[in-house]
């Protein structure tokens, strides 16, 4: 069995119940959020691209453009929190540990899924 694929996006919706009692800027959960969900859209998009661009044969091209996007998205999420952080203080440092949560969850579940998926049917990790 793996990981569920959104993993992430539960965490994220948890989140906000955290942000909410902890009494925490939810200015950082809401520029956290979307960047967040914009990288994702864009991650999603990327995928589509690349596993067509790997059906007609172009390999590099799919892979550059998965690179491309990663370092992109990477981009797009640390000029976010240098934004917000700039603008309050607090509300930056919310969103980059809500952010570098919700990466190291969802790069998580991504290796947990690809291991689990290489394994045999019937046989799990001992």
């Amino acid at each position: 069995m793996s990981p569920p694929k959104h993993v992430d996006l539960l965490a994220l919706a948890a989140a906000l119940a955290v942000f909410l009692l902890g009494g925490f800027s939810l200015l950082g959960y809401a520029v956290g959020a979307a960047v967040w969900l914009a990288q994702r859209g864009i991650q999603a998009l990327a995928s589509r691209r690349a596993k067509a661009e790997l059906a007609a044969g172009n390999r590099q091209r799919a892979m550059g453009m998965i690179a491309a996007t990663t370092l992109g998205r990477v981009w797009l999420m640390a000029t976010a929190v240098l934004l917000v952080g700039l603008a309050e203080r607090e509300a930056g440092l919310a969103s980059a540990v809500l952010l570098a949560a919700l990466f190291t969850i969802s790069f998580a579940a991504q290796g947990l899924a690809h291991l689990l998926a290489g394994q045999p049917e019937g046989q799990g990790i001992a």
